[in-house]
Formats: structure tokens, C-alpha cells, sequence
């Protein structure tokens, strides 16, 4: 099982579950089985001809699902969902649209069978360029966290979620109507420090590690200069409560 350590925004190295070879390829597989669905359905709806600019707009959406469902689900595809492997950033947060465009874009380079097997079959490249349709794989199984070239170039790593720390699809905490706030300063945090804070939070309760609650407590007290005499962990879930309160405000 291949891990990678990715530091968060107080200095502390958190492990990831890197996803597997196989969990990647069944993903691939259910998004693959979800387009040619969707293209059966075009084909069954738009029988026989019809213009051009018809069958461009129904391509349109096979083109954008990789960026659209990653970007919109949390960094899944309906695939990655399914085998419940997501993609991050590699400083452990959440990735930006940029990066998933650009991991997005990659996959001409990554599995470019729609250009590379036609090519070959008109001769306009030799059959040794069949070679070209495993760069991602090859990619994949050669890279310290296992990446395809999409991933490298756009900074990201897919993780299996499955074992991993309980990284959060959000910081909603529900609060109580007469929540009175203890620390402004917590607004100093970025969205991202505040998912970390509740992974970590989630990971202290599960492994009773507080001596990582203890250690996250007292760089957060240092850097907002905070003084409060709560436990440890106290200390942190009312970090995260007074930062739904200002921001829901």
C-alpha cells in the first residue's frame, strides 16, 4: 500500500493512501461505460442524419465530463466515486479549476487513441507509435506517487479514500442558535486550513492521538496569537465552530 506524506498549513505531514493501479482502471472503465451510454442514447434519439452543428453540441458533454464532475464533485468522476478514489492537490488540499482543466486537457497526451489509432491507420504515423497509447499507464507505474503526465504538469495526486485520513467534503459544522464565538482570529485561517483542522480533529478522535491535537493546538495558538487554557482539543473544535459562525454571518 504506497503513501504519500503531504503537508498541510501548520506544518504537519499528514499520510495519504496513494489509489491503486486497479482502483484507477475501474474507474476508468465505469466512465468509460457512463460515455458510451450517453452516446447510445444521442444515437438513439438523433436516428438517421443531422446537421453538423448538431453532432459537434452532442460531443460537447463527453468532452466536458472528466473537468465537469471533478470540479463540481469534490475532485470525482462518477467512476472515481464508484471506487472511492478522489483527486487533490499535492499540497493536500483541494485542487483548483485550473488544475483540474489542465489535468483534463492532459488526456490527449495521457491515452490519445482518438488521434494516435486513426493516424496509424491512415499511415500517417508508423505502427510503432502504438507505443503512444500507454504514456499514462506507463506514467502511472514509473512515478514516485503514481501520476499520469496530467497529473504531474496540473500538480496533483489521486488518493484512495477509502484509508485514508477523514479528509472532509466540506467545514460545515452545525451550530447551535445561541452560539456565542471565542477566537475573531480564526478568520486568518484559509478554507483549506480549516479542512485540515477537521481531519485532524476527525483523526484524533478515532486513534485517541492527542498528542498530534496538542502539538496542532499550540502552532495555531502561536500563529494567531491566541491564548486560551481549553484542552487541546476543545480548543480546536471551537476553532472550527467560530469559523462556521463568522462565515455563515
Amino acid at each position: 500500500m504506497q503513501t504519500v506524506k503531504l503537508d498541510t498549513g501548520f506544518n504537519i505531514e499528514i499520510d495519504f493512501i496513494v489509489a491503486p493501479f486497479h482502483k484507477r482502471l475501474f474507474a476508468w472503465l465505469i466512465d468509460m461505460a457512463v460515455i458510451a451510454a450517453y452516446l447510445w442514447l444521442v444515437a438513439k434519439i438523433l436516428s438517421g442524419t443531422y446537421p453538423n452543428w448538431l453532432e459537434i453540441i452532442t460531443r460537447l458533454p463527453i468532452v466536458a465530463y472528466f473537468p465537469f464532475c471533478e470540479i463540481f464533485m469534490n475532485g470525482q468522476s462518477l467512476g472515481k466515486k464508484a471506487v472511492n478514489i478522489q483527486v487533490i492537490a499535492q499540497d493536500g488540499g483541494q485542487p483548483t479549476i485550473s488544475q483540474f482543466l489542465i489535468r483534463s486537457v492532459f488526456r490527449l497526451i495521457d491515452l490519445p487513441a482518438l488521434f494516435v489509432i486513426p493516424s496509424i491507420a491512415l499511415g500517417e504515423l508508423p505502427w510503432w507509435c502504438m507505443v503512444l497509447l500507454f504514456t499514462g499507464i506507463g506514467s502511472i507505474l514509473v512515478t514516485r506517487h503514481s501520476q499520469r503526465v496530467g497529473d504531474l504538469v496540473a500538480g496533483t495526486i489521486i488518493i484512495d479514500r477509502k484509508n485514508r485520513l477523514s479528509w472532509q467534503d466540506t467545514v460545515f459544522t452545525e451550530l447551535d442558535n445561541s452560539y456565542q464565538p471565542s477566537f475573531s482570529q480564526v478568520m486568518q485561517l484559509s478554507d483549506k486550513d480549516i479542512n485540515t483542522l477537521k481531519s485532524i480533529i476527525e483523526s484524533v478522535k478515532k486513534n485517541n492521538n492527542f498528542d498530534l491535537s496538542m502539538r496542532i493546538a499550540q502552532r495555531i495558538k502561536t500563529k494567531l496569537n491566541i491564548t486560551s487554557h481549553q484542552d487541546s482539543i476543545d480548543f480546536l473544535e471551537t476553532l472550527l465552530k467560530d469559523y462556521n459562525y463568522f462565515t455563515a454571518s
